[in-house]
């Protein structure tokens, strides 16, 4: 089967024909073969891979499956995605993460490599089983107990220290529990409005801080999820200078929205961590311009509708994002 998408445009702005031969690309420019598909004012670019996705199986079906996640992906112009290991059971073991890999293959839609837990059960205590699953037929190569801040300094350097030897990366979720305990929504003029228990930058900050630190000491790689603050971007530059192996990613929505979102009581809005002030998503567009963030990762965390349609107060953290992540990227 052959086709040309015709008058696509290209990310340097060219308008060109793509021509397709069975499952390749057999030119780009001018020339037109088979069928002809009329692509003026649409955009073609290599398959995106999300760094942090949740696909909630096994454990959470009810929210999300493999398939309708990668089904999600795919539409939203994903070829891979790194599902986290928050899943029950926890994805803390080599059986787990082959099983989700399993899935993705069964899919077939994107490659699906599972992300590995950095602590058993994600309790923060006892590091899981980080070499068999680098050794696994999933070949995991980035661990996160994301949902859950590895708060324990030790713990945390000792699976910096530990992935180091298959030059693994960590992957932090850094929210410091002890100052984000009911909170709500982020801490600043607008909870204070609204009665709702704030989110202080700090405990962000605070982690991204002590974590570069932690991997400038044993060099090995730091990746910080979801950045969300001013503050956290000067920590992360800073760590940069020094040399420090840290990357850093922001999702669409901490670059498109603001804590003003919570006056309306929408639950949609209701994620983790909090949104912002515009002076902080500012800095996010800066910094993803200028390379201090390298990625922009969806966070998609899909739940059930009774999960968001309720109040505030009881509803779960989390947005979907795999569907949607070019268009806001574009904005």
């Amino acid at each position: 089967m052959s086709f040309t998408l015709k008058n696509v445009s290209l990310a340097d702005g060219r308008k060109v024909n793509v021509a397709i031969g069975g499952d390749r690309i057999t030119s780009v420019g001018s020339e037109k073969h088979g069928e002809l598909i009329d692509c003026d004012g649409l955009m073609l670019l290599p398959g995106f891979v999300d760094l942090h996705t949740h696909l909630r199986q096994p454990g959470f079906e009810q929210s999300e499956t493999v398939l309708s996640g990668s089904q999600a992906a795919a539409k939203g112009g994903y070829t891979a995605v790194h599902p986290m290991a928050n899943t029950m059971p926890v994805s803390d073991n080599a059986g787990v993460v082959e099983q989700v890999q399993r899935l993705g293959e069964d899919a077939g839609l994107v490659e699906v490599q599972p992300i590995g837990a950095v602590t058993v059960g994600l309790d923060g205590e006892k590091l899981a089983e980080l070499g068999s699953m680098h050794q696994s037929r999933a070949k995991v190569t980035i661990f996160s107990d994301d949902g859950k801040c590895v708060s324990d300094a030790l713990v945390m350097r000792r699976a910096l220290a530990y992935v180091k030897t298959f030059n693994g990366v960590i992957a932090q979720h850094a929210q410091e529990p002890r100052l984000t305990q009911n909170a709500q929504m982020n801490e600043g003029l607008v909870s204070a409005e609204l009665g709702l228990a704030g989110w202080p930058a700090v405990a962000e900050e605070s982690i991204i801080a002590r974590d570069i630190m932690l991997a400038e000491l044993t060099s090995s790689r730091l990746h910080v999820c979801h950045v969300s603050t001013k503050g956290s971007i000067e920590q992360i530059r800073l760590g940069k200078a020094r040399g420090v192996q840290v990357t850093a990613e922001v999702t669409p929505h901490h670059l498109l929205l603001t804590d003003e979102s919570a006056r309306s009581y929408d639950p949609v809005y209701k994620v983790n961590p909090p949104l912002r002030t515009q002076s902080d998503v500012e800095a996010l567009r800066e910094a993803l311009i200028d390379g201090t963030i390298d990625v922009i990762g969806t966070d998609h965390a899909p739940h059930p509708d009774e999960a968001k349609e309720c109040e505030w107060a009881s509803a779960a953290f989390g947005m979907i994002g795999l569907e949607t992540a070019a268009s806001i990227a574009q904005l």
